[in-house]
């Protein structure tokens, strides 16, 4: 198939269904990558636009199980950036092929924290599955001239009626598990027992009765935090970087005494991959570069993969997006690792019934 005849059949897959899946954004390269809104900035990959002299084609969905679902209809991508709760799933669906990390610059460099989570970037066999690029927080987000820090000690103020209509948190099952398995004081959600399932469900549909709405992406939570239409978030660094910078007044308390949560993203390579092998891992190449670190940094406020060129970026900088010492936050973080697939689909099922009303 000629590229403009796939990219038309891309445009019309993405069309097709409910759900989230946006269709393409800026560019139109034979690659495709499938991947989360925003990281399509040229400056995420800009070796790859350099070595191809055009940008991939990006389609975006809206959460991992849309994703899912959409490539298992028949859409068809070369690369996909799930997170790492995810991961085996997708892998134990057959839709996943393993990565040649010969092929891959820094392979080396990996965050080996993030390398070593059980089941995530290699299995037993050796085979590699899973390229982390992004990590970081989803923590409790306020603004500063509604909200007192005194007030926002504990993630429990999402449920405070006093928020009615003033509260957002993502339309994303991870996350909001996440946050209702902190405030039940559950670290580990692969350990979650009948009743804690059931605390923690409590808590979201106490969380429901104070939402204005469930946030999609950036621009939903950047323009309401903005416009003054919520006081809370339970949202992401990138949203805390972006709108300090606007002057908004914004904070970000990563130390409730709950905790929060700490999730991993990254690449895989799809199993029936239609474009070009060499394609696709000049796009691997290009997001471990070192150099896209300082800019994923700064600019989203979010750690990168390639733990070196980490390593290398001003420690002041490090210490403001709070990746300075990690270590003194571990015990109060929960890690977004991979869920059993038959706890994932009962949240699934349960967090649509929370949204609905039920």
């Amino acid at each position: 198939m000629n590229s403009v005849l796939r990219r038309l059949a891309i445009a019309a897959a993405c069309a097709i269904g409910a759900g989230t899946v946006a269709a393409l954004a800026a560019g139109g390269g034979d690659l495709v990558v499938f991947d989360w809104s925003g990281y399509e900035d040229p400056l995420l990959h800009p070796a790859y636009t350099a070595e191809q002299g055009a940008e991939p084609t990006f389609a975006f969905f809206g959460d991992e199980e849309e994703a899912f679902q959409k490539m298992r209809a028949g859409f068809k991508a070369d690369i996909a950036h799930p997170c790492s709760q995810s991961v085996v799933k997708w892998r134990e669906a057959g839709m996943l092929q393993p990565l040649d990390t010969s092929r891959i610059a820094g392979w080396k460099d990996l965050n080996p924290g993030i390398m070593a989570m059980k089941d995530l970037a290699t299995t037993a066999d050796g085979k590699a599955w899973f390229m982390p690029f992004d990590w970081g927080n989803t923590a409790l987000l306020y603004r500063t001239d509604n909200v007192t820090p005194d007030q926002a000690q504990s993630l429990r103020i999402f449920a405070d009626p006093k928020f009615k209509g003033r509260v957002t948190i993502g339309d994303n099952v991870d996350d909001a598990y996440a946050l209702a398995s902190l405030v039940i004081g559950l670290k580990d959600w692969n350990k979650m027992t009948d009743a804690q399932f059931k605390d923690a469900s409590a808590f979201l549909r106490d969380v429901h009765k104070n939402i204005r709405f469930y946030w999609t992406d950036d621009t939903d939570i950047n323009q309401a935090f903005s416009g003054n239409e919520v006081d809370l978030a339970w949202g992401w660094n990138e949203t805390f970087v972006t709108l300090k910078g606007q002057g908004v007044p914004i904070a970000m308390n990563r130390d409730t005494k709950e905790g929060l949560s700490t999730w991993v993203c990254g690449y895989v390579l799809m199993k029936d991959a239609p474009g070009d092998l060499d394609q696709a891992y000049d796009f691997l190449n290009a997001v471990n570069a070192p150099a896209v670190s300082d800019y994923l940094v700064k600019t989203f406020g979010y750690g990168h993969g390639n733990a070196a060129a980490m390593a290398a970026i001003d420690p002041k900088i490090l210490a403001e997006r709070g990746f300075d010492d990690l270590d003194k936050s571990l015990d109060k973080t929960l890690f977004q690792q991979p869920v059993a697939p038959e706890l994932k689909q009962r949240m699934i099922a349960e967090f649509e019934k929370i949204k609905a009303g039920y």
